[in-house]
């Protein structure tokens, strides 16, 4: 008798167990810094940082701003974002899909 309703208990809630999902999204929110060796507008920045260079792209929105956190408009951050400008950028995930939303320019 315990076998028979500890199978029917166990059919009953087996398909409830094994139907769950879980989903864990992670999220790393990271900085990096460096000095600019490539930028190409609204694709990728790349910067010469002490481990080496490392290659960011640029997420759906990125705002620009001074160290004192000014924020840049767009005719400024054509003269002044190029090769040689040392930088911090604000960066969402980790390996091959850094997504910059931040670029700090180390300048004010």
């Amino acid at each position: 008798m315990k076998k028979l309703l500890l199978s029917l208990a166990l059919a009953a809630v087996a398909p409830f167990a094994w139907g769950q999902v879980s989903s864990t999204t992670t999220t790393t929110t990271t900085e990096g810094s460096g000095t600019i060796t490539s930028y190409t507008p609204g694709s990728t920045i790349v910067l010469k940082e002490t481990t080496g260079p490392r290659t960011y792209r640029f997420g759906k929105t990125v705002t620009y701003v001074t160290r004192s956190g000014k924020v840049l408009d767009e005719d400024t951050v054509r003269t002044r974002v190029r090769v040689g400008v040392p930088v911090h950028v604000h960066y969402l995930g980790e390996g091959d899909s850094m997504m910059v939303d931040r670029v700090v320019l180390d300048e004010d």
